[in-house]
């Protein structure tokens, strides 16, 4: 059902019980989840969760040979109501939301020695967001960061990810019953960075989860956002947007857990890829277990291939383990610029170079207008304009 589209092709459709179905790269096809980087083997580039990633890339962070030589500057600006704290590993609040679930998130969890932990009272309304800045300052580097969101509270956190460095981290997101959260996370790296990560969401009763996910920069971008459900009623969204350009690897793995009945998630990510050996790579996988009954999941990545050269791998998994479900699906589709949309707006004067430039604004347009912070949003923008400009 899941299959690597390649330029021009699309897969849609919603899976029923009894239709076969991928197998989603969860504990069932890999090693368990565990906070020891000793119980994941040093990966090959055989594996399936790591078929697509150019291991040699990685320096040394899947392997156990990068050393901590290097420092990130993190700042944060936050409202009065909000408590900032740097602790220790020994802080119970650490690894709530979930244990790492591959050998770089495993050996970012041992080897970081100070947290970040952002908590947001329970009931309060922030009316400004959070704003993280995560600034690489060379070397190599471990990470570890907690947005803890109080009952019934609502949020809005922008984690910025700016300057060189060789990252490994985690980044957890407690959300509490009823409460919302809105995490924007931009990877706006150096050419030479390299940046892995997992996001975990553990979201609670009733409770919201938005995330949008921007990757520009970086020599090796792989991101693995993760969603559980503590209780029923929880509802995530999982936007993204990427643009690679020549030589870059963009990869971003997203696996959403509905082990909790009546829940829902929905997921859309879309990127952009243009230069020689620009390479993106999108897993979506989502697993529907046997107790979820009630479940309404849906997940679209679309694909634009702007020049030769460039290579897209999209792979949606869906497992669906109950037949009590409100609806499952996904799509899948990577393609060119469609030459009737160029002529269009060149017939009515625009030259080729801007008529480019809006068909790609308009392709990312509706999921830069989830974030919701003008300021960013006109950054975001302005960064896909410079990128196009670039390859003129």
């Amino acid at each position: 059902m899941a299959e690597n589209t390649p330029a021009g092709s699309t897969t849609d459709g919603a899976i029923t019980v009894g239709q076969p179905v991928a197998q989603p790269t969860d504990a069932r096809v890999s090693a368990a989840a565990s906070f020891d980087v000793a119980d994941f083997p040093v990966p090959n580039g055989r594996e399936e969760e790591w078929r697509f990633t150019p291991l040699e890339r990685l320096r040394g962070l899947h392997d156990g040979t990068a050393e901590a030589t290097g420092a990130l500057r993190v700042e944060v600006t936050a409202p009065e109501a909000v408590t900032v704290e740097t602790v220790d590993r020994t802080d119970p609040r650490l690894g709530k939301a979930g244990k790492p679930v591959d050998r770089v998130a495993a050996q970012a969890y041992s080897s970081f020695e100070k947290a970040s932990v952002i908590s947001i009272p329970k009931e309060t309304v922030l009316t400004e967001p959070v704003r993280i800045s995560v600034h690489g300052e060379g070397g190599t580097s471990y990470g570890h960061q907690v947005i803890e969101v109080g009952a019934f509270a609502e949020a809005v956190v922008v984690l910025d990810h700016t300057g060189d460095a060789v990252v490994a981290a985690n980044v957890e997101y407690q959300i509490g019953d009823g409460a919302k959260l809105t995490v924007v996370s931009v990877q706006d790296w150096d050419d030479t960075a390299v940046h892995a990560a997992q996001h975990t969401a553990l979201v609670g009763r009733d409770a919201s989860f938005k995330s949008v996910v921007v990757t520009f920069g970086g020599d090796l971008v792989r991101l693995h956002p993760r969603v559980v459900y503590g209780a029923p009623g929880g509802e995530a969204e999982l936007f993204g947007l990427y643009f690679t350009d020549k030589g870059q690897h963009q990869e971003h793995r997203l696996f959403i857990d509905h082990d909790t009945p009546h829940c829902r998630s929905n997921v859309a990510y879309k990127g952009a890829l243009q230069g020689q050996d620009a390479h993106a790579v999108w897993i979506g996988d989502v697993l529907i277990r046997a107790t979820a009954e009630g479940t309404d999941t849906y997940e679209l990545n679309r694909n634009l291939v702007l020049t030769d050269g460039a290579r897209v791998d999209s792979v949606p998994n869906l497992e669906i383990e109950t037949g009590e479900i409100v609806g499952a699906g996904h799509a899948s589709a990577t393609g060119r610029f469609e030459d009737e949309q160029l002529f269009y707006l060149m017939s009515r004067g625009i030259p080729a170079d801007e008529a480019r430039r809006l068909v790609v604004r308009g392709f990312f347009g509706e999921l830069v207008q989830q974030i919701g912070l003008p300021d960013l949003e006109e950054r975001l923008m302005a960064k896909i304009d410079a990128e196009l400009k670039a390859s003129v």
